[in-house]
């Protein structure tokens, strides 16, 4: 299948890179081989988890070490993107009795998310550039370290604004497990094998939204919401262990950019030049804000407006995240690779659509007074239809970037962030009793995503060039 992530040449050969990292191309081992999974010299050379010779063409010793290696830095990498869910749908159910708790309105809680996600945007910003200077591995224990520290001090938050204040911080130093996790993803793998991949990914992050409701629920329990924290920061420092013990260094020293500040902002510039490249980051920005319209504003609508206890709010939650990975797991293990990767985005993005839709109509009171299982149900397809958008905006826009993984990956979680922390607290604008706000939200922004992707990244060109020959 011809490379779906292909571009006119002339639109990659904008992107700034140093000397030594455009030598280093020639030098590294390419993406995918056998070498690329560590360069620690202690590390064994061996396979990654996909996109890598077969194990078993391998000695029998290798063939075992490359198995155990390869699901070992997937399992991390998985934990790393696994964070942010954890972070967020742990205290989802926790977000009535919050605003109980601290005698603050429902909207200023809420602001506790948009604080966390504003947080996890620009922290890209910050580490993405980082990591393609210093390496992944130093950025990394650095904010995950930061983030534990966070996280102890939001249990002990006596008000609203010193919560919120907190979870920006929480959200800043999270950040770097987001964005170099991509990063790391990108100087692995390429091409279709890089969409298999955060498909993969999928599977093990996906997981983080179905026990986080669950296990925020359970705490509640025996506890109130102070004890979620506790759990988090518990979860953070076994993940910054892990990090510290078995993820070693993947991007060599000479493949790495020697610029400063001015160097960074040149490269990020080159990337949003690109047409397509911004196409495939708004247009993932674009379907990550529907996505987290729902996560803002589901605790309020599934307990408040139709009465749903906090343990039915965290099953239906793991649910519909149970969905988002089936699906996600059919778009890499039977759709990639079959189908180009445009045609199975925008088959995802047009069903987010429909399913926006349909939502809005039941909200507004079209079909008349509807309960908690239509909504759910229409809940459930548009959370399952992102199994099919995320994975592949994030791999079509790094497949347009080789030199600069960090820094591209910054763009893509910023944006993303950025959007879904504008659009969290318009879903209360109205208040706790009525759905309207979330549906109106979702459904302006999935438009909006479907818009991008047509306009900006005009897939029809593309396939057409690839058809070609070009």
């Amino acid at each position: 299948m011809p490379e779906s992530g292909g571009g006119d040449r002339a639109q990659r050969a904008h992107i700034p890179t140093t000397r030594a990292g455009a030598e280093a191309e020639d030098r590294q081992v390419p993406h995918g081989d056998a070498g690329a999974l560590s360069v620690d010299p202690a590390a064994p050379q061996v396979t990654a988890p996909a996109g890598l010779p077969d194990p078993v063409s391998l000695p029998g010793a290798a063939a075992k070490a490359a198995r155990r290696t390869g699901l070992l830095v997937t399992l991390v990498l998985g934990g790393l993107t696994a964070l942010p869910p954890l972070s967020m749908d742990m205290y989802l159910p926790a977000l009535p009795a919050v605003t109980d708790s601290l005698s603050a309105p429902a909207a200023t809680i809420q602001l506790t998310l948009t604080a966390c996600l504003a947080g996890m945007a620009l922290g890209q910003l910050v580490v993405g550039p980082m990591s393609d200077r210093w390496g992944r591995r130093t950025p990394l224990l650095l904010g995950m370290v930061v983030y534990v520290l966070a996280t102890a001090i939001c249990a002990l938050a006596p008000t609203a604004e010193l919560l919120i204040g907190f979870r920006l911080l929480q959200g800043l130093a999270g950040a770097a497990g987001i964005v170099i996790a991509r990063a790391v993803v990108r100087d692995l793998y390429d091409g279709v094998e890089m969409a298999r991949f955060f498909s993969t990914l999928m599977l093990i992050s996906g997981v983080a939204p179905i026990i986080a409701p669950l296990i925020g629920g359970q705490v509640l329990r025996v506890t109130d919401w102070r004890g979620i924290f506790v759990v988090l920061t518990g979860v953070g420092i076994a993940l910054t262990l892990v990090v510290w013990k078995w993820l070693h260094e993947t991007l060599p020293p000479a493949a790495r950019h020697t610029g400063g500040v001015t160097d960074a902002l040149r490269t990020m510039r080159g990337l949003l030049a690109d047409r397509v490249f911004t196409g495939y980051m708004v247009a993932g920005g674009l379907a990550f804000a529907v996505l987290f319209a729902y996560i803002a504003a589901s605790p309020f609508v599934v307990q408040e407006i139709y009465g749903a206890s906090p343990q039915t709010f965290s099953l239906l939650f793991g649910l519909n995240s149970i969905g988002l990975i089936v699906v996600g797991q059919i778009n890499g293990k039977l759709l990639v690779g079959r189908f180009r990767l445009d045609k199975v985005l925008g088959f995802g993005l047009a069903v987010i659509v429909l399913a926006a839709v349909a939502l809005l109509l039941m909200t507004t009171g079209v079909f008349g007074e509807v309960g908690l299982v239509p909504v759910a149900a229409g809940l459930f397809v548009l959370m399952s239809a992102m199994g099919l958008a995320m994975p592949n905006t994030n791999a079509q826009a790094l497949m347009r970037t080789k030199h600069a993984a960090g820094s591209a990956s910054a763009l893509l979680g910023t944006s993303s962030f950025l959007i879904g922390a504008i659009a969290s607290p318009l879903v209360g604008i109205a208040g706790e009793d009525t759905a309207v706000p979330m549906a109106v939200v979702q459904v302006v922004c999935a438009v909006a995503a479907v818009g991008c992707f047509l306009l900006l990244c005009r897939p029809w060109q593309r396939a057409g060039r690839e058809a070609g020959g070009l």
